[in-house]
């Protein structure tokens, strides 16, 4: 028995908080070694050197809303939403400084103060933490305009494997006296160097990509924080980022454009980005019968945000004239209401989903593919022929605007063999991602589901490149491992099984109450429930409120 680590939070073994963490918003169920809840900076740095002391790995997670399976694992999971919360708004420089623990709707509500906000809006943006959110690239729906979080971090405080403190911000050179990052630059940094056509080559030519670590982005920057972005906690636990800010849009305006086809999709999402819309959401016909909508191939909402109503109007107007040789039908929304009142068909699907029987569950297995845009329909193509080979049922939607597809499987968890039958689902998607120019990840990270894939999409080169980063902040490989680097040996190693699963007869066995809850969490969004009053038996009652 290991002794405890020195720290002031809490750090429990019992199998009620181990069953706790178990799950997080993805596909699996993996009970971890212990449960760690550090309270500051300090607790993390004592953490880190105690871990490299025993080599026990650690798995760093927030609110617990990725859908990777980055947020679980055999470690020792690390809790961080009891990190002091803390947010500092610069308004005259549109800036704010902020705790990883908080959430975005918390940065959101201090910013809104003085008319500001961070514009990347995933769907968990109401739980969803800034460090979780950095740590995974995160984007949502409006990322058309705004793109995802990369874009809008100025510096973030991490805490490095070697039990460091390092300060990385844009623009300004990083501390050479930090080991993880001498490290960095004697080794990874000339070698990425080296390979730069090759990075330029192999990386997806997407709007988006939060898969692997972000090589071009280091190197049309220069900044190592390009790296820590989307980097899932494998490189060091990020407690504090500093955030550019944007002021709260005046007025929005919306469409609904009815499709008759998938040819059609990508020259309308083509027409529709000249007229610079916030978003462009997809609707696919699996969709629409799931929500009992069922006539047109595909549903494109569309939002325009503008300085004044005026300006709205017009752009909405504009888009419809520009998207009519290809809609069947266009309805427009002129006041923040109707278009609120289109888009409520986006959100008529989850409580259906989530209400879905044990016996058919929505799974996130092929969730996250981006294309080229104009490759957008010959994508969701690829994935429903893909599917019904294998007998299995899909809901389709996504962020239009980015080529970014959004697939929900229904599996009959009952049937046998459907594992085998996801995974190799799982493959021929990736396959297909490849063909297109694509990625597996648009904004939810690679997680352990598409770790074991990642050399199909890169080749081993990259994979190598990816593997000295990786080396250079964790030389013990302690930092969340199996997560973008598969454990097994080697670069190239083949895809994992679809295992360790939360749902099906390999599902391991959590005591009852606990499994409810967490069943709960998932279908009705709570994952601001703080998973140690789970394990206690406590009433749900949210994280400390925010700031």
């Amino acid at each position: 028995m290991l002794p405890p680590p020195p720290i002031r939070g809490l750090y429990r073994t019992d199998h009620r908080a181990r069953a706790a963490y178990a799950e997080g918003a993805g596909i699996f169920r993996i009970l971890p070694a212990a449960v760690c809840v550090p309270l500051d900076r300090e607790d993390l740095t004592s953490l880190a050197h105690w871990a490299s002391a025993y080599r026990m790995a650690l798995v760093p997670r927030g609110a617990g809303s990725a859908m990777g399976g980055g947020n679980v694992g055999d470690g020792i999971v690390v809790d961080l939403t009891a990190l002091p919360l803390r947010v500092e708004v610069d308004a005259p420089r549109l800036r704010a400084r902020a705790s990883a623990s908080v959430t975005l709707a918390g940065l959101n509500v201090a910013a809104g103060e003085v008319g500001l906000r961070l514009p990347p809006d995933p769907s968990s943006g109401r739980w969803a933490t800034l460090g979780g959110m950095l740590s995974t690239n995160a984007a949502g729906a409006r990322s058309v305009r705004y793109g995802s979080v990369r874009r809008w971090v100025e510096a973030v405080q991490l805490v490095t494997a070697d039990g460091e403190t390092v300060e990385l911000r844009r623009g300004q050179s990083a501390d050479s006296r930090s080991r993880a990052l001498a490290r960095f630059e004697a080794d990874a940094a000339p070698a990425i160097r080296a390979g730069a056509e090759l990075v330029r080559a192999r990386f997806p030519r997407t709007r988006k990509n939060a898969s692997g670590y972000a090589l071009d982005a280091w190197l049309e920057s220069g900044d190592v924080l390009d790296l820590v972005v989307g980097a899932e906690g494998t490189l060091g636990f990020v407690t504090v980022a500093e955030w550019r800010l944007d002021p709260v849009p005046v007025a929005r305006a919306g469409l609904r454009i009815a499709l008759g086809s998938l040819d059609a999709l990508g020259a309308a999402v083509a027409a529709l980005l000249e007229h610079e819309p916030s978003a462009v959401e997809l609707l696919d016909r699996s969709f629409l019968e799931l929500v009992g909508e069922a006539g047109p191939e595909a549903v494109l909402l569309i939002e325009m945000e503008r300085e004044d109503a005026a300006a709205a109007r017009t752009a909405v107007q504009d888009a419809a004239a520009a998207v009519a040789p290809w809609a069947e039908r266009v309805d427009a929304g002129l006041t923040p209401a109707a278009a609120e009142r289109l888009w409520a068909l986006r959100h008529a699907a989850s409580p259906i989903l989530a209400g879905l029987p044990e016996t058919r569950r929505s799974l996130q297995v092929i969730e996250d593919g981006c294309v080229p845009v104009e490759q957008m329909g010959a994508y969701i193509r690829a994935v429903r022929e893909a599917a019904a080979a294998r007998g299995l049922a899909i809901v389709v939607f996504g962020h239009a605007g980015d080529g970014h597809v959004h697939v929900n499987l229904l599996p009959e968890v009952g049937r046998a063999g459907w594992e085998t039958s996801v995974a190799s689902l799982l493959e021929a998607v990736t396959d297909a991602l490849v063909h297109l120019g694509g990625t597996p990840s648009g904004e939810h990270g690679d997680g352990r589901l598409r770790a074991g894939l990642l050399a199909r999409v890169y080749g081993d080169e990259i994979m190598a490149l990816f593997a000295r980063v990786k080396a250079a902040f964790d030389p013990l490989g302690l930092l969340n491992p199996g997560v973008i680097l598969p454990c097994a040996d080697g670069p190239s190693a083949g895809p994992p099984p679809i295992s360790r699963l939360k749902v099906g007869a390999q599902a391991i066995a959590l005591p009852d109450d606990i499994a409810r809850g967490l069943r709960r969490i998932e279908q009705g969004g709570g994952y601001a429930q703080s998973r140690l009053e789970l394990a206690d038996g406590v009433p749900a009652g949210g994280l400390p409120p925010q700031p």
